[in-house]
């Protein structure tokens, strides 16, 4: 390992590291604009000058340059202060005055490193550049003159996304950042380049001069839109959520966030359930609690009540149902509400066992009936990683557009039951490989790809895309048969929490109770509605589709008549005159670690070991279809979202939004 010397500091340095890394090991702050440990290296920006010996006299880029062994780096000299206030003057020559009204402002790189590092005043009196604005689609609002030309967003756009939508025209002076045409920018990933601009060319639309971040509340969070279980951090106003954000965890979504899971908040105050609703003479009328359980009690459900969960409960939900409904005597309970039916009787079966860093070092990947790109696209992003180390990846299922080279390999399951030659060749040779099952394909080709998996040696991953999925397999939330099941016993009262995507035909004849926080298909169908929380407003424990045990906290408070839903729950159990065993939340959480201990730790749950696979499975049926229609309109939250009904209509169906004046 190189040692260098770092303001006479003397430390030693990774292989491979730069003059930058070794600064900020020796605890120095450096300045930079283009340079992000998550992009390749442009070193435009000039910022992160440093005086480096041996070398020429002058300051050098340390973003750019290798450290080596016995190099001598000084980050405070006068030659380094001078040259960084060169630097910075230059940046703000054309850069407008618009820190007031920039939503930028308070968050905003520049801001802060021309104040520490910047002159005082400036000596230019030329004319000032100006650069027309780009439309970058419904959610990146542009004010290009501000553009420093870090190129962060182009290096994102082709590095991480994978799609090549945003780069530069012209040189010199008349250099411009802009999409291809000037299209929108259509990606799943696009508004994270809002996240890299280190000042206010790209801010978010629809936030634009919402708020600023010192009159905001944060809360600690964990995205509900997908399986991954993204950590994110809520921004709050008194009882508004105002925007999502991701946080850093290298282990799952690195520093990204899907624009679903970024965007859809605004959904979380339209729609809303906020009153007790009855439904009377074929209509729903406002009513109270009193009434509602009253209404429920005097079905005299006994043994005959079913529970069934929906994509983005949290496992205290579920358990509060799954302990009100053993107190009736009953287990009709289902997290799978859309029908799909699978053994749940070995966990590390249904699970994402690869983990989502293991999956980048993946040189073969398998994937069977699975939209990566919807279903989760942070999950892409990692297998993009592993086809830059050079894996090699084949799909079954309808074809859709990869953000690196993959052969499909048709919709038909049987594909599997004799592969190509080259496939098992590239699989047999592969050091670490891996097999990624969709659940559009869990009824088709689970056991032939647990099969193939274990002949090559390679880890065997399931991708949920529900929130709560994984949760509620380790709470027991499922029946053998699934749906079919809870359909046959014929229930007489069935409690809907959030199950959205249900069909409640079957259930004509019993009293439906939705539990949920929006308007959507449940509560159309349901017969009393309870309003209850959404995950923004509860405490939770969620757990992702890799098995990791997460927490969400509390960010503001439901609206109206809403109650948490486990709350609703306890109440139902005294009007039933049943016991669930917990009064609190913190009771009601013993309770459910004591049954499943692993929901009491955060981090990977420990599921067992994958059970033997049968060499003898056979996959058959075929793939017409993926499950997720629309990837902007996947749940009853962002349905509500005006933001994701729209990127929907522009960025997915091509509908072109008129404007007011039109």
């Amino acid at each position: 390992m190189p040692k260098v010397k770092v303001d006479g500091q003397e430390i030693e340095v990774p292989e491979g590291a730069t003059v930058l890394q070794a600064c900020e090991l020796a605890g120095k702050e450096i300045p930079r604009f283009c340079y992000h440990e998550r992009l390749s290296i442009a070193g435009n920006c000039r910022m992160c000058l440093v005086e480096v010996k041996p070398g020429p006299p002058k300051p050098q880029a340390s973003c750019a340059l290798p450290a080596t062994d016995g190099q001598e780096i000084r980050t405070d000299s006068e030659m380094v202060k001078t040259a960084r206030e060169g630097v910075m003057e230059f940046l703000l020559i054309n850069h407008p005055l618009d820190c007031p009204i920039c939503d930028q402002g308070g968050e905003c790189d520049l801001q802060d490193q021309s104040v520490a590092y910047g002159r005082g005043a400036t000596r230019y009196e030329e004319n000032k550049r100006a650069v027309t604005e780009k439309y970058m689609g419904p959610l990146i609002k542009t004010v290009m003159t501000r553009c420093i030309h870090c190129t962060r967003c182009v290096r994102f756009s082709e590095e991480i996304a994978g799609v090549d939508e945003i780069g530069a025209v012209g040189r010199g002076e008349d250099m411009q950042i802009t999409t291809y045409l000037e299209q929108a920018a259509e990606h799943e990933l696009s508004a994270n380049v809002i996240d890299l601009c280190p000042v206010g060319a790209l801010t978010s639309r629809p936030y634009a001069f919402e708020a600023r971040p010192w009159e905001l509340k944060k809360t600690l969070s964990i995205d509900v839109s997908d399986a991954v279980g993204a950590n994110i951090r809520l921004d709050s106003r008194g009882r508004e959520v105002m925007r999502a954000l991701p946080r850093v965890n290298d282990a799952v979504n690195e520093e990204w966030l899907s624009d679903k899971g970024r965007y859809m908040v605004d959904g979380l105050s339209k729609r809303r359930l906020d009153k007790v609703f009855v439904r009377k003479k074929g209509g729903f009328e406002p009513s109270s609690w009193d009434e509602a359980f009253k209404a429920i009690a005097k079905a005299k459900p006994g043994k005959s009540i079913a529970a069934i969960a929906g994509d983005m409960v949290d496992c205290e939900t579920m358990f509060a149902a799954k302990a009100l409904l053993r107190a009736c005597g009953s287990n009709l309970i289902e997290g799978r509400q859309t029908g799909m039916d699978y053994d749940v009787s070995n966990l590390a079966a249904v699970n994402f066992n690869s983990t989502f860093e293991g999956l980048e070092h993946a040189k073969a990947i398998l994937i069977v009936g699975s939209h990566i790109r919807w279903e989760a696209p942070l999950v892409n992003v990692r297998i993009r990683k592993a086809v830059k180390r050079g894996a090699k990846v084949f799909v079954v299922g309808p074809e859709w557009e990869t953000t690196y080279p993959a052969e499909f390999l048709g919709t038909d399951f049987a594909v599997l039951n004799d592969l190509p030659g080259h496939i098992s060749d590239a699989f047999k040779d592969a050091d670490r490989s891996a097999v990624i099952v969709g659940g559009g394909a869990l009824k088709g080709a689970h056991g032939k790809a647990m099969a193939l998996a274990s002949q090559w040696g390679a880890d065997f991953n399931v991708l949920h895309f529900s929130a709560a999925r994984m949760g509620g397999l380790m709470l027991g939330f499922a029946q053998k048969g699934g749906m079919a099941d809870i359909v046959k016993a014929k229930p007489k009262v069935v409690i809907s929490l959030g199950a959205d995507e249900m069909d409640f035909e079957p259930f004509a004849d019993a009293l439906k109770v939705y539990i949920g926080h929006h308007g959507d298909k449940g509560a159309h169908a349901a017969d009393i509605i309870l309003p209850a929380a959404s995950y923004a407003e509860k405490d939770g424990t969620y757990v992702n589709t890799e098995g990791r045990v997460q927490f969400a906290e509390k960010a503001v408070f439901a609206p109206g008549d809403a109650r948490e839903d486990w709350t609703i729950l306890r109440a139902l159990a005294d009007a039933l005159k049943v016991d669930v065993g917990f009064n609190s939340f913190a009771a009601l959480q013993s309770a459910m670690i004591k049954e499943v201990p692993a929901l009491g730790e955060e981090g990977l749950a420990d599921l067992g070991a994958l059970p033997k696979a049968d060499a003898q499975a056979k996959a058959e049926g075929t793939m017409s279809a993926y499950p997720i229609k629309d990837f902007y309109l996947t749940n009853p939250i962002a349905r509500a979202s005006a933001v994701m009904q729209r990127c929907s209509d522009e960025l997915l169906h091509g509908v072109e939004l008129a404007e007011a004046a039109e």
